[in-house]
């Protein structure tokens, strides 16, 4: 695949989709386990808008890699090295949270039935910080891939 350059507009459009899916997951009842549990759909609403949010973040990752180093074709995990191997996301921590967060994509999408509500809570009372740091990483290499013509 020839890199045919990374496209700000794509970026943008999918960064704000996210966006939208963190402000929904934080406004969900969170305050006590009791309360997120309290409304049957409030589980089903966390794994919705996280796995749509998971997947906008890593359309952005395989953009950021196809248009801008000519990579297709790579499965989610490899999305995560290749951003980490090209310093898409170049903090080390942040970089393996990104390939954690690739293997719970792959749960929430093919292994449904093992995601449990708690862990479910856990995740929007305790994690969604990382994929607004991811997002703002990836956002930072678009832009420095388009001033540097890539």
């Amino acid at each position: 695949m020839t890199p045919t350059g990374v496209r700000l507009k794509i970026v943008r459009e999918r960064l704000e989709y996210l966006e939208d899916r963190l402000r929904e997951l934080r406004a969900l009842p969170s305050e006590s386990l009791g309360d997120f549990l309290a409304d049957r759909r409030n589980p089903w609403a966390a794994d919705s808008l996280l796995r749509h949010g998971i997947q906008a973040l890593f359309d952005v990752a395989r953009h950021l890699l196809a248009k801008g180093f000519g990579l297709g074709k790579l499965e989610y995990k490899e999305i995560a090295r290749e951003a980490v191997k090209r310093d898409l996301v170049a903090d080390a921590e942040l970089g393996r949270r990104l390939q954690e967060i690739a293997g719970y994509r792959n749960r929430l999408v093919h292994h449904y039935e093992s995601v449990t509500p708690e862990e479910l809570y856990q995740i929007v009372r305790h994690d969604l910080g990382d994929l607004e740091a991811l997002a703002v990483a990836l956002r930072e290499a678009a832009e420095r891939l388009v001033r540097a013509g890539r």
